[in-house]
């Protein structure tokens, strides 16, 4: 750990004399941005490690002087002095650990969420509705702004599949251990028998991707345009408005008809259709680190079940942390901070734990 960390301080004192040059805003201003984040990202993780020296030094002085054995007032103050540096020491190194974990580069970025209904039929798409409701009161708590992308309803008000986008800064960091398999287990509404079921709900997160991280060859993509439909005549038009792209190469395929525009609905699914594909690149990127990526909290698997809903006991079980908690109702009313808390503090824990191995 103390090599890395050496070797980021000197990297952090060559950028600092590198922006000291007044002219290298004017020779290549994006090289200058670039490297004045970098500095910026390394400012903190920097002054810890030169605060753990500091400590080491003050530990290393107090213990001379308890080796000495000269003075016996001299030597008691230096053995109180020894162990409150020592515990300053040992919160500092837990810091830097912390520090050094790897920062997914796209913690900062806004979020594409897609419910779908999975095994359950309607109780299934009655159930998605309300897990996409908690997921835009838990943004909206957030004061994150929620936009639908595209939507396909059942006729009793279920959600047979949801896109929408959370934008706000760090959406993804807190939102990207939701995508798996939400399982609930009620007395279905359309259930007279009054017997509990188990039905499933997928999700998946994706950090939205900019134009520039994805190059889309335009001649790879088939666009058809078709009229809208919707149950009971909702956003049903005579117009061919709504829009289906494929991605030929890959076969990923994305329609959008909420909008009466046909270029608002083309540019929605365009949004979608570039954040599955940034998707599908790391994915493939991060193959060889399966079994890295299993030892964390969740390796982003859609077939992953993650979450237990279970109403009869007001009971939210997180299976990958073995969490549980009888506050079903808040959880659904979008009250997610102390799981996301959980699940972010496993992660960098099994993080750090990698880190030492």
């Amino acid at each position: 750990m103390l090599d890395k960390l050496e070797a980021l301080e000197k990297k952090y004192l060559r950028l600092e004399q590198q922006l000291a040059d007044p002219e290298l805003v004017n020779k290549d201003n994006k090289k200058w941005l670039e490297m004045t984040k970098e500095h910026a990202a390394l400012s903190e993780t920097v002054a810890l490690f030169r605060q753990y020296k500091e400590l080491q030094q003050s530990l290393s002085e107090a213990e001379d002087i308890i080796g000495e054995k000269a003075d016996d007032d001299l030597v008691e103050l230096a053995k109180e002095e020894q162990q409150a540096l020592k515990e300053q020491l040992a919160t500092v190194e837990e810091s830097l650990k912390a520090a050094l974990i790897p920062k997914d580069p796209n913690d900062e970025k806004n979020v594409i969420m897609e419910i779908r209904g999975g095994t359950g039929g309607e109780e299934a798409a009655l159930f998605a509705a309300e897990i996409f409701k908690m997921y835009t009161r838990y943004a909206e708590g957030k004061g994150w702004n929620t936009e639908m992308l595209s939507a396909n309803y059942t006729d009793i008000g279920g959600v047979k599949e949801a896109v929408f986008v959370v934008e706000g800064r760090g959406a993804y960091s807190r939102l990207k251990f939701e995508s798996g398999v939400h399982r609930v287990q009620r007395i279905p509404s359309t259930e007279s028998g009054g017997r509990i079921h188990t039905s499933a709900v997928t999700v998946a997160v994706l950090p939205e991707a900019e134009e520039v991280e994805v190059d889309i060859n335009p001649a790879d993509l088939r666009i058809d345009l078709f009229c809208s439909t919707g149950p009971g005549g909702q956003s049903v038009n005579t117009t061919q408005s709504a829009v289906r792209i494929t991605h030929q190469p890959t076969g990923i395929v994305v329609s959008c008809q909420d909008e009466k525009s046909q270029h608002k609905n083309k540019d929605k699914a365009m949004r979608v259709l570039r954040a599955r594909l940034m998707d599908k690149i790391q994915e493939e990127q991060h193959a060889e680190e399966a079994a890295a990526r299993r030892s964390q909290v969740g390796s982003g698997d859609r077939s992953e079940r993650i979450r237990t809903y279970n109403f009869p006991q007001s009971r939210v079980t997180d299976h990958r942390i073995n969490l549980t908690l009888h506050r079903l109702q808040e959880i659904l009313a979008g009250n997610l901070e102390e799981i996301v808390d959980a699940l972010t503090t496993a992660d960098q824990v099994a993080r750090v734990e990698q880190l030492e191995e």
